[in-house]
């Protein structure tokens, strides 16, 4: 990868003044004190007000989302707080979610406090199972109008050619990578029968909702249970927001062997179906997706290498050990998609 970074990249204009301006153009006093929260797809900012309070600023990366994307996830978050799912939904100043200042879409949300989840506690992948639940009875009863469906063809195949295209796959290693990714993506395609080719259950079979779309563990804030019971889990950056199969929002929070992956399968669906069934053919996706997952990272990172922040936050992006991990990566890949799906 090339060092040079573009100067007119998307938030080069993004400066601290400008955040001031446009808190101050929703009609917000904020006291000048900003900072910068971990975002590299967004600049997102927690900005103090002059009676105390915190608000966080999230300012859109320009061409990703259109208005009326933002203001569908904005309307899902809305509708999920309607329902006492614990989301932090965008505030509404000046009768809207969706603000413009200096040529950026932007959205102001009040600040909430947490830390990630305890994943190898069962009571509390139980409860997470619970709310994740709730998400999905929301997410089903009406579909996305705006928001893009997670598929094959966008995560998958368009990862790939871009990263070819462009060249950006270490040639020492482009030839074995490209040769895993058609394997990995032959076994996740769909055949005439309607399964995939490892005879599993299919992506394209689901059941598509709205769902969070990139539930893993750091979207997840847990604060301890107070005097009056209030705390848990709470939801945040729906940014990611899109349709696709419930599984999805699940198979991120596993980790570790299958063992270990098939217990907390177990806890966070004893959870889930307290509240909804969950079709559990769609435990044939986990391997599908976490490959597409793979692919689709890397193609993010580099159609995003132009905005210096990339650059500085992931160095070993481009090198060849790089891409040779991802290489290992996919052959473990291609084995798990042969394997039997994770059951519980």
């Amino acid at each position: 990868m090339s060092d040079t970074q573009d100067p007119s990249h998307p938030y080069a204009d993004l400066t601290p003044d400008c955040v001031i301006d446009a808190l101050c153009s929703t009609g917000l006093v904020p006291d000048g004190r900003l900072t910068a929260l971990s975002s590299y797809e967004n600049r997102v900012y927690l900005a103090h007000q002059d009676e105390g309070d915190k608000v966080v600023a999230k300012f859109y990366r320009p061409g990703r989302w259109s208005r009326a994307q933002i203001e569908e996830e904005h309307a899902f978050s809305q509708e999920l707080a309607d329902s006492e799912v614990p989301v932090v939904a965008p505030l509404v100043l000046q009768a809207q979610t969706v603000h413009e200042h200096a040529g950026f879409l932007f959205s102001i949300s009040p600040w909430r406090g947490g830390r990630r989840p305890e994943l190898d506690d069962w009571e509390v992948l139980e409860w997470i199972g619970r709310f994740l639940a709730r998400i999905h009875t929301v997410g089903a009863a009406q579909p996305f109008t705006h928001r893009p469906a997670l598929n094959l063809k966008s995560f998958g195949y368009e990862s790939m050619h871009y990263l070819l295209e462009h060249e950006v796959v270490a040639l020492e290693v482009r030839s074995r990578w490209q040769q895993a990714c058609d394997k990995a993506l032959s076994l996740i395609a769909p055949s005439a029968d309607g399964l995939s080719a490892a005879g599993h259950f299919c992506l394209h079979s689901a059941t598509q909702i709205r769902l969070h779309g990139d539930c893993h563990p750091g979207n997840i804030l847990w604060t301890p249970l107070d005097d009056e019971g209030h705390g848990g889990p709470h939801f945040v950056d729906l940014d990611d927001a899109r349709s696709g199969p419930a599984v999805q929002d699940l198979w991120m929070l596993l980790s570790g062997d299958r063992g270990q992956q098939t217990q907390q399968l177990s806890a966070l669906l004893e959870g889930y179906e307290q509240f909804r069934s969950f079709d559990r053919r769609e435990l044939a996706l986990i391997e599908p997706l976490r490959t597409l997952r793979l692919l689709h990272y890397s193609a993010w990172l580099a159609r995003r290498w132009q905005d210096p922040i990339f650059a500085i936050n992931f160095p070993w992006f481009g090198s060849t050990d790089y891409w040779q991990g991802q290489v290992d990566m996919l052959h473990e890949q291609i084995e798990a998609l042969q394997q039997e799906p994770l059951y519980a």
